[in-house]
């Protein structure tokens, strides 16, 4: 099938008056003659609410405020001509091949005249009635009654598979010229509200609150509804009138039946319609049907011998039937009552080849009847699209707003006749064709709309399914979603972009197609933003910013974060946005790059406890052979953060922590030690990204100041602790370099030891520290008894002395400064542990 080719007049797209939508209008006039790519083709403008939206297929679509200079003015609504094109385009097209006469209203003069007397009184009315039962053709004859009833006239709608909101658009675009303008809730019910107009609705299928809302935004309209008798009734103050439409009666029946076949009955075969009006209790529909089963009749008792072998009935003979010049014209039988009853697999036997393949396409796509249009590239047949008149004359399709169904009942019974057997097959080349088409460049917006619900269903069909062809990645279900959602977004057909995009994510999930899922995702999230769901547009937009970072997309996530602001702007929420993959952490960028504060650290850095934390030193018992949890926990965290490449760090983790171990075994237990004001519970505010080596500062008021302060080299050769000779300083914490240089110490001064010089510095906290918790493995220390500094060999004769890398320093100091080494209080200026006078 040609796409370029517009199709027949009657489809309602020449000269419709809305070529402007299809083109943005900054597109170059001469576009066309260089494009090859469906997507610049399709990128269109539009306004929703007062967002500027553009439709983007390739990248997602873009949404921002709307400039003032780009709003649109009030619409006006459309003149005469301008109605009489839109009513036109919202028939259903002539099918092709010799024109069928029109059968009569029949029966149905009281029901017409009161529903023309109620609807120029200006009360709505609800006409309920069977499948079958000639609904549709009563509102056509009403509407043509009330052409002159209203001041904007009547405007026909088809309720399909539609909701309040989109009947309430349909109503708008009817009356309205508004080309790319999707005006929000408010403004919508604002002009629907100066609509006088008949609305002749068919096929609803809501009610209750629902319809309460439409005729509360219309009140200058009166409806005519036709619906069947399971839809939910109008609310009880509604004001709507209810009309019930039954079956025939016998004499309408006979006469009907007679208007279908073109003659009169025969005794036999008015018996033959007696008991069928019996059995269907008079639908008009069986007597339609049944009239085409006596056309076939007649032309298989006349014989098809002259004219037959011109060849003219040869496709219409089904592959095993006989030849109708052998078939006796005496010895035709009338159809049984289940026949009758059940007409279309007997029907469509007699049909063409083209008219059956048609028909299980129809059947695969959930009684959507593909347009005339696409059935030769469907069927493989250039004069397949003949069919459709085939099916319209034997009743097995009608016509449902702008397009075909099967009618009521026929898909079930070509179901049970085997039309269904290769369904999913059927939807598969149809999603192929229309996502094909639908993609082309020449193809408008407008017509992909019309073929909204055959493309629906097949995407419903495939969605679930994983692709057929293992090397068929995407599958047919993503590329029909992909190239259908900008045509559907584009003819503001918003209801059938959302289903179409729901079922491409799902599609792309099953066949893992990580671009197209973030592709979806960002759609949904625009479409919610453009609905005001602010919740499930954040969803969405983040989902598809994070697959984007993924996939290091940074085009899409620049378009999903723009986005993302205006929801942000819309609900008050700050923006708060995580670093996609591909995007560099600022702080791992810097611990990473730069030098550590103090120098190049050495082999081991120092492990830091949180603000919290202290190791408590028994008096007179040695320290358990084990780091306590706290000290522990804070030098994982330090190690992970500043060593995350080293080499060999369970070995660093070892000798660290037999360091520590030593370190309690051998520090000095004096009462004014800072280690009997620590306590054991962990920082509650140290984390991976708080800027700190491994601690933060005491939090105010808490009034714990104790921590480590630096890490002394590995034990000496006699046991005891030393300092390293490395000349590289030893990593403390202090975000301060250090003045003295590593490994010496300040001479002796009297008047200031060590200890004090550790402990005399103000600190950030205000009241006195608070006691340490008891801890419930670790006897009661008396601060006012002191134990003499035993050798860790003497104390510890289970613990093997933990070696260090670089060289050892001194091997004696004073228990003091040890001890300050150890445990000096937090530095108040720095906000970190460590002194430059305790480094010994």
């Amino acid at each position: 099938m040609d796409p370029n080719n517009r199709g027949p007049e009657e489809y309602g797209h020449e000269g419709d008056g809305h070529a402007s939508r299809q083109r943005p209008p900054r597109e170059s006039l001469t576009s066309d003659f260089g494009q090859h790519t469906p997507a610049l083709a399709r990128t269109v403008q539009l306004v929703s609410g007062d967002f500027l939206l553009t439709v983007n297929p390739v990248d997602g679509s873009e949404i921002e405020p709307c400039p003032p200079a780009e709003r649109p003015t009030r619409p006006a609504k459309l003149d005469e001509a301008g109605r009489a094109e839109a009513e036109r385009a919202a028939r259903p097209p002539v099918p092709p091949g010799p024109a069928q006469p029109a059968l009569p209203l029949l029966a149905r003069q009281d029901e017409r005249e009161k529903l023309v007397r109620l609807l120029a009184r200006g009360r709505s009315v609800r006409l309920t009635g069977p499948a079958g039962s000639g609904r549709t053709r009563l509102l056509d004859v009403v509407a043509e009654d009330c052409a002159d009833l209203a001041p904007d006239g009547v405007v026909r709608l088809n309720g399909h598979r539609r909701s309040a909101e989109d009947l309430l658009y349909d109503l708008f675009y009817a009356v309205h010229d508004a080309p790319l303008h999707r005006p929000e809730r408010d403004e919508l019910v604002e002009c629907a509200r100066e609509i006088g107009a008949v609305v002749v609705l068919d096929d609803l299928e809501f009610g209750g609150a629902a319809l309460d809302d439409l005729l509360d935004a219309t009140p200058e309209c009166a409806f005519l509804f036709g619906a069947t008798p399971d839809v939910p009734a109008p609310s009880d103050g509604s004001g709507v009138e209810e009309v019930a439409l039954g079956g025939l009666d016998r004499a309408a029946s006979l006469d009907l039946l007679e208007q279908a076949v073109g003659r009169r009955l025969t005794e036999d075969e008015s018996n033959w319609a007696g008991d069928l009006w019996f059995e269907s209790e008079g639908l008009p529909l069986r007597f339609v049907q049944a009239g085409a089963l006596l056309r076939q009749r007649d032309r298989l008792r006349a014989g098809a011998g002259a004219v037959d072998e011109f060849g003219v009935f040869e496709d219409a003979r089904p592959d095993d039937a006989p030849p109708y010049d052998a078939v006796d014209g005496d010895e035709v039988p009338l159809p049984s009552l289940g026949e009758a009853a059940a007409p279309a697999p007997l029907l469509a036997s007699r049909l063409s080849a083209s008219a059956r393949a048609t028909l299980r396409f129809a059947v695969a796509l959930g009684g959507e009847v593909p347009h005339q249009a696409h059935l030769p590239a469907l069927v493989g047949d250039t004069h397949a699209d003949a069919a459709l008149g085939e099916l319209a004359a034997c009743g097995l399709v009608g016509p449902v707003g702008s397009r075909y169904r099967l009618a009521a009942g026929v898909p079930a019974q070509l179901e049970a006749a085997g039309y269904a057997d290769e369904a999913e097959a059927q939807a598969r080349a149809a999603a192929q064709h229309y996502a094909w088409w639908a993609g082309h460049p020449s193809v408008t917006p407008e017509r992909v709309c019309a073929e909204a619900d055959a493309v629906l269903f097949a995407l419903s069909v495939l969605s679930p399914l994983t692709p057929a062809d293992p090397e068929d990645e995407q599958g047919a279900a993503v590329r029909l979603a992909r190239a259908a959602a900008p045509a559907f977004a584009a003819g503001l057909h918003w209801s059938a972009w959302e289903k179409a995009l729901r079922a491409g994510a799902e599609a792309a999930r099953l066949a893992g197609d990580v671009a197209e899922q973030a592709y979806f995702h960002h759609e949904l999230g625009v479409h919610a933003l453009c609905a005001g769901q602010l919740d499930r547009a954040r969803a969405e937009l983040e989902a598809s910013v994070g697959l984007r970072g993924a996939l290091a997309d940074k085009r899409g996530i620049v378009a999903g974060r723009r986005a993302l602001a205006l929801v942000a702007d819309r609900s008050g929420t700050p923006l708060v946005l995580a670093p996609t993959a591909e995007e560099e952490v600022p702080e791992a960028h810097v611990e990473e790059s730069a030098p550590p504060p103090r120098g190049t650290p050495t082999a081991f850095p120092a492990l830091q406890p949180p603000a919290d934390t202290a190791l408590v030193v028994h008096r007179t018992a040695p320290a358990p052979a084990s780091t306590p949890p706290g000290r522990a926990g804070g030098g994982l965290k330090s190690l992970a953060r500043r060593n995350l490449v080293a080499a060999g760090a369970g070995a660093l983790l070892v000798a660290v922590l037999g360091t520590v171990v030593t370190l309690g075994a051998t520090s000095d237990s004096d009462a004014g030690s800072p280690s009997d004001d620590v306590g054991v519970n962990p920082s509650a505010s140290q984390g991976v990204d708080d800027g700190s080596l491994g601690a933060d500062p005491a939090a105010g008021g808490d009034g714990d100041t104790g921590r480590a302060t630096s890490r002394p080299a590995g034990p000496g050769p006699d046991g005891t602790p030393g300092t390293s000779d490395d000349p590289t300083p030893t990593a403390t914490g202090s975000d301060e370099p250090s003045d003295e240089p590593s490994g010496t110490t300040e001479p002796d001064d009297p008047s200031k030891s060590p200890t004090q010089s550790a402990t005399s510095r103000p600190t950030k906290t205000s009241g006195p520290p608070p006691s340490p918790s008891p801890d419930p493995t670790t006897p009661t220390q008396e601060p006012t008894e002191t134990t003499p500094t035993q050798e860790p060999t003497e104390t510890t004769p289970t613990e093997e002395p933990s070696t260090s890398d670089s060289a050892s320093g001194p091997t004696s100091s004073s228990p003091a400064q040890t001890t300050s080494s150890a445990s000096a209080p937090e530095s108040s200026d720095a906000g970190m542990p460590g002194d430059p006078e305790t480094v010994i």
